[in-house]
């Protein structure tokens, strides 16, 4: 990396941070839900015994 590009991207990475974000309990809940329901319908198919 180049000397130049440090400043640049100092500046993009302060103001990146002035976004709001998803809210992690949401986001990891819906995909624990997500992960869930795709277990429940491979077990449901999975009838080989």
């Amino acid at each position: 990396m180049t000397s130049a590009a440090l400043p640049a991207l100092t500046r993009l990475a302060e103001e990146g941070g002035n976004h709001d974000s998803l809210n992690p309990f949401l986001t990891g809940g819906a995909a624990l839900f997500i992960l869930l329901l795709l277990l429940f319908v491979t077990t449901r198919f999975n009838r080989d015994r």
